[in-house]
């Protein structure tokens, strides 16, 4: 049935979500309604407006009603002005607008994930390498793609392609995104699920036929995010309040909590690479330089699976995307190859030097569970390398970073540089003097504010040194742009300023 302006309003009543209509005659409430926007900028003809957030500004909705909106949503507090700022126009006031933009983003775009297989994916670590493993494998040898991807990274719908801003979009971005997908007649929507998606309904309505929790450390914890860790872990578990299976990592810690929930779902399915009590499990774990190989068992089949890609921990992330595999019902001879040639953007990146006297990895590690696996495993998969990071912490968010970080990458690295990553409204002056008071106490680092010039600085350290160097770039991965005071300002990757710094090294190596 076509959505209609009455039948909307009709729906957020029946969820309780409707305060009063404004302007909604019977000939206007006939309107057919195809979508919602929250950002004027994208906004089409037959559309609702969302007036949301502190940011708003009345101007968003008079170039929304320019550009087509049919409507407007907002909440009691706005009512009023919004009145005077656009009288005559059909208005929908909601008791909760989170969850009213929700459910009416699901309702005009029409349900699309009912003709998509959405998987949905949470944790504090992983996310974005089992989301883009999964990719892979989903995709197999197929000219054309046949999976949407919403995550840290990148948004791909088939039809829209672009740097995401956040893990999770907002509701109404997120149901347009999968109106593309099926309008491009892809089969799969792989999306990250993050935290605050969930503890603010981003993705409520939306039905997952595979939810899979990967694990749960201390992060985003501030008076922006989550005030306690309770809040951010029970936000988390949400994600099994709205999938058909569960998959479970049984090497997470609070690992009885996660089960009790994901009961919730028909079915669970769990999977480790410690514990072959799992339905998916691995053995023979073993790795070389940029290599990780292991044999995986599942209810269905064992066999050698092979990573391309460096880091312990991602056998987790493979054990993961077996396992969603298995309840997707796709087999051996469609899962190894693929894992094989997976690449993440950002993630786990070897870029080597013409001599082998400096390597770097390239990783999006920036919490103190990250580094926990970072570390350990970069120090067993290089042995005799010196380690220099180079990392910086966020502003405006997860201010426990800045002492968790030092302390964890002290234990492992022989030289710390401290720098810029993404201070939005926060002085980097002080960021990294607060990294620098939690540094242990004989760990050798330095403070150098511009990103570029301290991955400079770490090339010159790798080859000025008498052993052979790995320098970790941690947080950035391939990211094109500096979250700068309430700007997104454009930046080159630190793949590209390390292998430029690596030829000035190297001048006879243009190749480098």
């Amino acid at each position: 049935m076509n959505t209609t302006l009455t039948s909307l309003a009709q729906l957020l009543d029946n969820e309780g979500l409707l305060a009063t209509t404004a302007n909604i005659t019977a000939e206007k409430g006939a309107t057919p309604i195809t979508g919602v926007d929250c950002d004027s900028r994208v906004i089409v003809p037959a559309h609702v407006f969302v007036c949301k957030g502190a940011a708003f500004k009345p101007a968003y909705l008079t170039s929304a009603l320019e550009k087509g909106a049919v409507a407007y949503l907002c909440d009691r507090d706005r009512a009023a002005e919004l009145a005077d700022v656009a009288p005559g126009t059909p208005a929908l006031i909601a008791t909760d607008l989170r969850r009213a933009m929700a459910f009416a983003s699901a309702e005009a775009f029409g349900h699309p994930d009912h003709d998509l297989t959405v998987i949905g994916i949470t944790g504090t670590k992983g996310k974005s390498t089992v989301s883009y493993m999964l990719r892979a494998v989903l995709d197999g040898n197929e000219t054309h793609a046949r999976t949407g991807v919403m995550g840290s990274i990148e948004t791909f719908d088939g039809i829209e392609r672009e740097e995401s801003h956040n893990t999770t979009p907002e509701s109404p971005d997120l149901w347009r995104h999968l109106a593309n997908a099926r309008k491009a007649g892809l089969a799969y929507m792989d999306m990250e699920v993050s935290s605050q998606a969930l503890k603010y309904d981003r993705v409520l309505g939306l039905d997952l036929a595979v939810a899979c929790f990967l694990n749960i450390g201390r992060d985003h914890i501030s008076p922006v995010e989550h005030p306690n860790f309770e809040d951010y872990f029970q936000s988390k578990l949400r994600i099994f309040d709205q999938a058909r299976v569960a998959v479970v990592n049984l090497d997470s810690d609070e690992i009885h909590t996660i089960l009790e929930r994901a009961r919730r779902c028909e079915r669970v399915v769990t999977f480790s690479a410690k514990d072959s009590s799992a339905d998916v499990w691995a053995s023979d774990i073993q790795s070389a330089y940029g290599m990780v190989s292991f044999t995986a068992h599942t209810p269905s089949w064992e066999g050698p699976i092979c990573l391309g890609m460096p880091g312990l921990f991602n056998v987790d992330n493979a054990l993961a995307t077996i396992a969603i595999c298995e309840v997707l019902g796709i087999g051996c001879e469609r899962i190894a190859e693929p894992l094989s040639r997976a690449r993440v953007p950002g993630r786990m990146e070897l870029l080597p030097s013409p001599d082998t006297k400096v390597v770097a990895l390239v990783d999006y590690a920036h919490n103190k569970l990250s580094y926990q696996r970072f570390f350990p495993s970069v120090k067993e998969e290089f042995p005799g390398y010196r380690i220099i990071a180079v990392f910086g912490a966020p502003g405006g968010k997860a201010y426990e970073r800045r002492h968790e970080l030092p302390q964890e990458a002290a234990k492992y690295a022989d030289y710390l540089i401290y720098t810029e990553e993404d201070p939005a409204n926060d002085p980097v002056e002080e960021i990294c003097q607060q990294m620098a008071d939690a540094t242990p106490e004989g760990t050798a680092y330095e403070v150098i504010l511009d990103r570029e010039e301290a991955i400079r600085r770490a090339v010159q350290l790798g080859y000025e040194g008498e052993s052979p160097a790995i320098l970790c770039l941690l947080a950035k991965g391939d990211e094109t742009r500096q979250h700068e005071g309430n700007e997104f300002v454009p930046c080159r990757t630190d793949g590209d300023i390390y292998e430029e710094a690596v030829r000035n090294w190297h001048p006879s190596h243009p190749e480098a």
